[in-house]
């Protein structure tokens, strides 16, 4: 794969247990090499980089790793999967690739994926970023719907009805609406057009990663957000009404070395102007 003239080796692990897991990797930038970021994508989305990051992450010296969630692209799905099982599986991608130490990123569904390996795994993970990231289910002092879109509202509480009520669901004639904001219609139609390209193959094999992701984010994710010990940075947009900007400000609260950072115009996807910033934030863990 090609992004912005910079090659990322994707790559396929064949685990112990019959799984594979799908893998992409940008490889170091020389001298300047300092972190290595695994990226957690949303929902639903494959795992590729974030191309519209490399320009900044070439500058910075930041090594993409990233990976397909089971039942997205190559990997294998994984019935009953939880959040907390993204840490094993970055675990195996980043021992493939022989990195120790690495800081953790993730947009949207990916926040919760990439706190987990903040929890899971504090010997290995440096930093973690969360941008538009979910707050844990029946959180106390969360109401977890309140601000949420209404189709949002009606797919995630299908998935607190089961899996059969959620795959009837997604098969319905029912349309996901985002209600996008303009800020969010404005960097869809620059660089952050990007996202289509991975919507697309996430999908075209049916909806079984979206349904094992909204799944999994209504359950118990099997960790708690104040065993991240290693400093988090929270970014979310005041209009967001996809993850009501509450969720960040709720996790900020439970991190032990949490940082916030609200914007106050940006919306679900507008908000992804902000990650340059949060890279150098990550970069400067390890200065």
């Amino acid at each position: 794969m090609l992004g912005l003239g910079r090659v990322v080796n994707e790559f396929d692990l064949e685990l112990d247990d019959g799984r594979r897991l799908h893998a992409y990797d940008t490889g170091s930038y020389g001298a300047n090499a300092r972190l290595a970021v695994v990226w957690h994508h949303g929902t639903p989305n494959i795992g590729a980089p974030p191309e519209p990051l490399f320009p900044a992450a070439e500058r910075l010296g930041i090594r993409w790793v990233s990976y397909d969630r089971p039942g997205y692209g190559g990997s294998t799905p994984v019935r009953a999967r939880d959040v907390a099982s993204a840490a094993a599986d970055v675990a195996r991608v980043a021992d493939a690739l022989g990195i120790d130490r690495f800081a953790v990123m993730g947009h949207s569904g990916g926040g919760p994926h990439a706190l987990a390996c903040a929890a899971l795994l504090p010997e290995r993970v440096v930093g973690v970023v969360s941008m538009a990231g979910l707050a844990p289910f029946g959180a106390e002092g969360l109401d977890w719907f309140a601000g949420m879109i209404d189709s949002g509202v009606t797919s995630l509480r299908a998935a607190l009805d089961g899996r059969g009520a959620k795959e009837r669901h997604e098969a319905s004639a029912t349309e996901y609406d985002p209600e996008f904001t303009a800020a969010d219609l404005a960097v869809l139609g620059g660089e952050w057009s990007w996202l289509a390209t991975i919507v697309g193959p996430a999908v075209e094999a049916g909806p079984g990663g979206l349904i094992d992701d909204d799944l999994a984010y209504v359950a118990p994710w099997a960790f708690d957000p104040a065993q991240v010990v290693a400093p988090a940075l929270f970014v979310h947009g005041g209009r967001d009404r996809i993850v009501p900007s509450a969720h960040s400000e709720w996790l900020a609260r439970h991190c032990p070395m949490a940082e916030l950072r609200l914007s106050p115009d940006d919306g679900h996807i507008s908000i992804l102007n902000s990650a340059t910033a949060a890279m150098e934030w990550l970069r400067a863990l390890v200065a």
